[in-house]
């Protein structure tokens, strides 16, 4: 048991020495020039990390050309160089990152949605589904329901029986 988590620890090992450390099969063409989030090579335009594993596009021809111009006076760059070379580093800018998207909208607007199926469907069951309700609670029958448990003496002490007054026929104030 031992001999074959070791052996496949061993296969796994080597596949990781073939592809890189960072598993150059999913990123392609792309360089690495960093940790990354997580240690992970991967891409995300986030504020709050603002360093990416990888850069955001492959390698071309143009790009290699503007990387060695780079390397020397950044003066000598065109402002059109200078922004080539950023969006083939990064997708976004952080601007665009904190832009407002919009998507509360939609949220709200689902949220809207089910508040009202939940409304209709109250209603549908109001009407279809539940019975009427008892003779017992319109106004009259709650009052007589009240004065006989004023007759009973029910809970005189503390409950309803001890709010009326016996002796005037009324509710005590």
């Amino acid at each position: 048991m031992a001999n074959r988590l070791l052996s496949l620890c061993a296969r796994n090992f080597q596949k990781i020495q073939k592809a890189g450390i960072h598993d150059r099969a999913k990123i392609g063409n792309r360089e690495i020039v960093g940790f990354g989030y997580n240690g992970q090579a991967n891409y995300m335009d986030r504020a709050d990390f603002p360093l990416p594993a990888i850069r955001f596009r492959e390698n071309t021809p143009d790009i290699q050309a503007l990387r060695e111009k780079e390397k020397g006076d950044w003066k000598k760059l065109t402002i059109e160089e200078k922004k080539a070379l950023y969006r083939a580093s990064f997708c976004q800018t952080f601007a665009e990152m904190k832009a407002p998207t919009g998507e509360w909208k939609s949220t709200i607007g689902i949220a809207l949605i089910m508040v009202s199926l939940g409304l209709w469907s109250y209603m549908g069951m109001k009407k279809f589904v539940y019975k009427a309700l008892p003779g017992t609670f319109t106004e009259d029958e709650k009052e007589a329901q009240l004065k006989r448990m004023v007759d009973l003496n029910v809970s005189p002490f503390y409950g309803v029986a001890s709010k009326w007054d016996y002796e005037n026929n009324k509710w005590k104030e």
